[in-house]
């Protein structure tokens, strides 16, 4: 009788595995695997490319990356004009991979023909090929005016800059304040990578000078700015340094609906949320998919063996592929103990890798500016 029974059931059962296959199939096909890294287009909308040499560059031709290699006022980088020529350089030598943001120095801001400078250049980078236009964290940070006193981004002195980049429709990327470990001491530091550079650079832990504008007087300069320029196409470097709290960013994101981030050296912060609550971060990825921008600050400077460097580009685009598209258990030099990945769908990942940067820096309004 279970003999008989069980034959009856044999053909239903095989109609069922007819039906859930292609379902179990096309389940797993909304999702990338390890396999998928080589073959899908992407893009790292933040890397320092300040040598006129290839290895990175051959590197991301090999793991099919587009590269955004920026300009910035930076005393440990060669000079803005040196990264100039480096960026026009490897443009031109790989014009399908390399494209490079502007930026301009503050040396002698008060003079009167600085502004003049300042534009100039800018029309030459943008007539040039630069896609957009970076302004570092030295504004609100370390340049003084005569009178002692900090140049903040919203400064109305700086309104003619801004005023001209709303006005051709460029970029401006964002590096105001720091990352909010900035203001705590080196041992409640939530990442390591803060840590080691916070300890190297103690004339940027703020936590050290208590003197200087808080963590929130940065980001209140850097938002009334967007408020006074309201048509910017703004990219938040670094997670708009609000790579601490999630919830933070989505509030940014709501207030400015016109504003993106890219993840540039802060994917750790995002990891040790992921330790706490997975799903609040992996939510935050898919309802936020169309302003997050893939990035890592990846940097080539004079003296960096190219080989040593082309591996470390390959390891960690290779690990924050695993956390964006797999479920694995991971783990990161920035992070202790270990983490999950997020498993975000394919269409999030086509964004987060590739088309929001493309729509962001390879749009129209350069092409017409070049041109």
């Amino acid at each position: 009788m279970k003999i008989r029974m069980l034959g009856n059931a044999l053909p239903k059962l095989a109609a069922m595995v007819v039906v859930l296959l292609p379902l179990l199939g096309q389940a797993q096909d909304n999702y990338y695997s390890r396999e998928d890294f080589d073959r899908i287009k992407k893009f790292d909308a933040h890397v320092h490319l300040n040598v006129i040499e290839p290895a990175l560059v051959e590197q991301a031709v090999a793991d099919n990356f587009e590269l955004l290699t920026i300009n910035v006022d930076y005393p440990d980088f060669p000079s803005v004009a040196r990264q100039y020529e480096a960026a026009l350089a490897l443009q031109a030598r790989y014009p399908r991979t390399v494209h490079f943001a502007a930026s301009f120095t503050m040396e002698g801001w008060e003079d009167s023909a600085h502004l003049g400078s300042v534009l100039a250049h800018l029309h030459d980078a943008l007539a040039r090929g630069a896609v957009a236009v970076k302004v570092w964290k030295n504004i609100g940070m370390s340049v003084r005016d005569s009178n002692d006193r900090l140049l903040m981004i919203d400064d109305s002195r700086l309104d003619s800059v801004f005023s001209f980049l709303e006005t051709v429709d460029i970029p401006f990327i964002g590096h105001q304040g720091e990352p909010h470990n900035c203001w705590l001491p080196l041992e409640e530091m939530t990442v390591n990578n803060d840590r080691e550079y916070f300890r190297a650079h103690p004339q940027y832990h703020m936590f050290l000078h208590p003197e200087m504008p808080s963590y929130e007087d940065q980001i209140s300069a850097r938002n009334r700015r967007l408020q006074k320029n309201p048509g910017l196409r703004f990219v938040g470097a670094h997670l708009a340094s609000l790579e601490w709290s999630v919830d933070e960013l989505a509030a940014f994101l709501d207030a400015f609906p016109g504003a993106s981030v890219d993840t540039a050296a802060r994917l750790g912060q995002v990891q040790v949320q992921s330790q706490a609550d997975r799903d609040r971060v992996r939510d935050f990825f898919i309802r936020y998919q169309d302003r997050l921008l893939y990035a890592t600050d990846l940097t080539h400077q004079e003296g960096d063996d190219a080989a040593t460097l082309a591996r470390a580009a390959h390891e960690k685009w290779l690990l924050d592929w695993s956390y964006l598209t797999s479920d694995e258990t991971l783990t990161a030099p920035e992070v202790n103990g270990v983490f999950l990945g997020l498993k975000l769908p394919r269409a999030v990942i086509d964004k987060i890798y590739f088309s929001n940067a493309a729509a962001i820096y390879l749009t129209p309004a350069q092409a017409a500016y070049k041109e």
